[in-house]
């Protein structure tokens, strides 16, 4: 057994309790850069859009909430956003969000 002095042993599950956060923080950008893969075929790759499609990189995380919301809801007319965003959590519709908004918009 490693014996550390009494300040020392503080100070390492300080950093240890510390680490915990970043590891979290990393594993919710993996898990929302795998749920936004799924929109790639219509709003491109990390969110930036060909065509007549709505690009997602660099929106405000609450402007893509409220429009999935709408879509989910029934409020917003689409083809087949309703359908899908239908298919995702509140939670993992925040992930998605956060993911695009952190996205650099192609110029």
């Amino acid at each position: 057994m490693i014996r550390f002095p009494r300040g020392a042993r503080t100070t390492t599950l300080a950093l240890l309790a510390g680490l915990a956060l970043p590891a979290a923080m990393a594993q919710d950008m993996l898990l929302a850069r795998n749920l936004a893969a799924t929109c790639a075929n219509c709003h491109g790759t990390n969110g930036n859009a060909r065509g007549d499609m709505k690009p997602l990189a660099g929106v405000a995380a609450g402007k893509i909430i409220a429009l999935v919301a709408d879509y989910k809801s029934g409020e917003q007319p689409a083809s087949i956003m309703h359908q899908i965003a239908k298919g995702y959590t509140d939670e993992q519709i925040k992930l998605v969000a956060a993911y695009f908004a952190a996205q650099q918009p192609q110029k």
